[in-house]
């Protein structure tokens, strides 16, 4: 039903997009244009007209939405839901939603604020010239209105800034009540001075259904943790949130309010915004002056009227989205962030007299978390706090993909995706995140057979050691939920990225000189444990072991997948071959360890952990690398730690891997909580990466470690 709508874009978007995809090494050479406008936000409204037989089937309409970049949609005031989830243009989502609850005889209004960004990071595919909206609404096949030239639209001009931060994640919202449209999400509204949206004649998306649901939206009031003098307000959520602000209040025409975002607080009690991960937040909001007469006016937000609304929106699952929360009237002044930040703390510096703690509200969002999987009630209470800490990071990570950080990168990273997304689902048990990832890394190889490292998004990146993961983490997929046609439709991919990994094998069947990704071993750097080997871009010549265990593991978990859908492989005599080639390459017969190159005797944590986590250690090999990682402990990245720890395991070090874990060392868990994290941070402490976030979900091991492993969890009742 949705391409029954045309494309609609504001005038200044009605022009021939720009592709900029490419792989990474040309990515110089295809910089997009830098003539369009950006931070653009764009309001549209369209009147239709339900009548009584309408009504009489109205739990049947449905909205079918997508907009490039992103959308929030309102139903006659009553919000709907916000998407879209990063897509490519050639393989586009869009959303549906169940909207009879909103719906009424007569006039209705369909309201949408549309976002486009236009900057080139790893949050979207945007500054690529694509910008506008396209929707329809039907009911059991009818048609009731679709996206056209008659849909009006203005941008929203409050939106003052300009400023960045992060990697070029997110504008700083400075926004100036005084410009606010209240208002135009409702019937009656009066747009006689609207444009009319433009029928894009250069639309080229191609679009397919976002089978996730929508971001749930939660409110929480923050605690007034400590007052600087008039003014001057410190407010603490209490622990890691993502999302934004509401602040509704009466105040002067011209009266600033300045905020300061923060996910600690400073050696002086302030919330520190100049975040150790690279992000600046702070923005300043302006009144508009209205109700600043109105003596005792009553709250923009009437807590008893959002607790008793009815007209709850329905997902296509059929779950509850969220009761409408616009509750906007004319006496106050309602500002609201548009896009999400990470954050704790909120500082809050204003000359309004008329600001309290009750004038803030933090509107918090994340895809739909429903927990069916915790620990046991025997467990030690450390193992609690560390499942605790590791929950609410996936929960918080996954946002409309699983996002590496939801404050200075935002971006949904294929290596990542092994550790947060098999942590996801055995928390909920939902599968549908997963799969999405699944298909939007295979949607990368039309930019390079060989995937991209983030999907789908303007960068251009590409790591090595994250595209050999794919076939493992599809084989995970299929374990976790038994769906083998997924596994069908996307093993062509996976063997794509064999094919292209083959280019650099030499003759004994291992890859040297892997120059056209990144080869990472581990991140950060000084997590590495002096991995010896040229680790520049391009990466040193010569053959490193830690990118030939990966490649064994493309052939491995391709036999596991190929045995799913044939019923057998032809691969066992090349799983032989390459294990005989990694020994012979890297194995160190006096040590009993393997190095990390050939010629070398430096044997890393990381080429043994692996060894041990696919299986490739002579059995004599296995009292050695327990040793080797006994000594070091944890002393890689949180996301290596993974693979040490199910290495262990593999080979029945069981106690060990739980010792590990539950460890107090500065490179462990319990350092994070010593540290005071509420969600788990990107390396184990705070100082140990030089722009560390500190809501890193690909932190969370422990969770598939508990569960698969050391049987420390059980099912929720009920």
């Amino acid at each position: 039903m949705i391409n029954r709508g045309k494309w609609l874009s504001a005038e200044e978007y009605n022009c021939k997009p720009f592709d900029y995809m490419c792989p990474e090494r040309e990515a110089p050479e295809h910089q997009p244009p830098m003539d369009e406008p950006k931070n653009y936000h764009m309001l549209v409204r369209h009147t239709f007209f339900i009548d009584e037989s309408m009504m009489e089937a109205a739990g049947e309409t449905e909205l079918a939405i997508t907009a490039d970049d992103y959308y929030k949609v309102w139903i006659n005031g009553v919000y709907v839901g916000q998407g879209p989830a990063p897509g490519y243009p050639f393989r586009y989502y869009y959303n549906r939603y169940r909207i009879g609850g909103a719906l009424r005889k007569g006039e209705n209004v369909i309201a949408v604020h549309v976002y486009y960004q236009g900057l080139v990071n790893r949050v979207w595919y945007s500054a690529d010239k694509r910008q506008g909206l396209k929707a329809a609404i039907w009911q059991n096949s009818r048609l009731i209105v679709a996206t056209d030239g008659e849909w009006k639209y203005r941008q929203a001009g409050e939106f003052a800034g300009g400023r960045t931060t992060g990697y070029d994640t997110c504008f700083l919202e400075d926004i100036d009540a005084g410009r606010i449209s209240y208002g135009w999400r409702e019937c009656g509204y009066d747009d006689a001075g609207w444009k009319r949206c433009v029928e894009n004649e250069y639309d080229d998306h191609e679009l397919v259904l976002q089978e996730t649901g929508p971001v749930e939206i939660r409110e929480r009031v923050p605690a007034l943790l400590k007052t600087f003098g008039e003014g001057h307000f410190l407010f603490d959520c209490g622990e890691e949130v993502v999302g934004g602000v509401r602040i509704t209040v009466s105040g002067e025409k011209g009266d600033k309010i300045r905020l300061r975002y923060a996910e600690e607080l400073d050696g002086d009690g302030h919330a520190k915004y100049e975040m150790r991960c690279n992000c600046t937040y702070e923005e300043e909001w302006t009144l508009s002056g209205r109700g600043a007469d109105t003596e005792g006016s009553k709250s923009a937000v009437n807590e008893k009227e959002a607790a008793d609304t009815e007209g709850i929106l329905v997902a296509e699952d059929g779950k509850d989205i969220i009761e409408n929360y616009d509750y906007a009237e004319d006496s106050k002044d309602v500002i609201e962030s548009y896009d999400y930040k990470a954050f704790r703390y909120i500082e809050i510096i204003t000359g309004c007299k008329n600001f309290s703690e009750k004038s803030i509200t933090v509107v918090e969002r994340h895809y739909p978390f429903h927990m069916v999987r915790t620990v046991r009630e025997d467990c030690e209470p450390v193992v609690r706090k560390i499942w605790d800490l590791c929950a609410r990071t996936v929960m918080l990570g996954t946002q409309e993909v699983y996002v590496d950080c939801p404050s200075r990168e935002k971006g949904q990273y294929l290596g990542d995706l092994l550790v947060t997304g098999v942590s996801h689902m055995y928390l909920t048990g939902d599968g549908a995140m997963f799969k999405k990832a699944l298909y939007d890394f295979a949607a990368s190889t039309r930019i390079d057979k060989g995937m991209m490292a983030v999907s789908a998004s303007g960068i251009m990146q590409e790591i090595a050691d994250y595209s050999l993961l794919y076939p493992l983490q599809l084989y995970y997929y299929y374990q976790l939920t038994g769906d083998g046609e997924t596994v069908r439709e996307l093993y062509p991919c996976a063997r794509e990225v064999l094919e292209y990994f083959q280019r650099f094998e030499r003759a004994d069947g291992l890859l040297t000189d892997v120059n056209t990704k990144w080869n990472m071993v581990d991140w950060p750097e000084n997590l590495r444990d002096d991995y010896d080997f040229d680790l520049t871009r391009p990466v040193g010549s010569g053959c490193l072991s830690v990118i030939n265990a990966y490649y064994y593991g493309v052939h491995l978990y391709l036999s596991k997948i190929e045995e799913i859908l044939f019923r057998e492989t032809e691969r066992k005599a090349e799983l032989t071959r390459l294990t005989a080639a990694f020994e012979d390459a890297f194995y160190d017969r006096e040590a009993k360890l393997f190095v990390d190159k050939e010629g070398s005797r430096h044997s890393s944590l990381h080429v043994n952990a692996l060894a041990l986590y696919f299986s490739m250690q002579p059995k004599e090999s296995e009292k050695s690398i327990t040793e080797l990682i006994r000594k070091k402990g944890l002393s890689c990245g949180v996301y290596m730690a993974f693979f040490v720890l199910k290495g262990l395991a593999g080979i029945g070090e069981k106690a060990l891997a739980y010792e590990l874990i539950t460890g107090e060392g500065i490179h462990s868990w319990v350092n994070m909580l010593k540290e005071g994290a509420t969600t788990c941070f990107e390396a184990w402490g705070k100082e140990q990466k030089w722009n560390t976030s500190l809501c890193h979900p690909w932190a969370s091991a422990p969770v598939i470690l508990f569960t698969e492993d050391l049987g420390l969890t059980v099912p929720l009742k009920g």
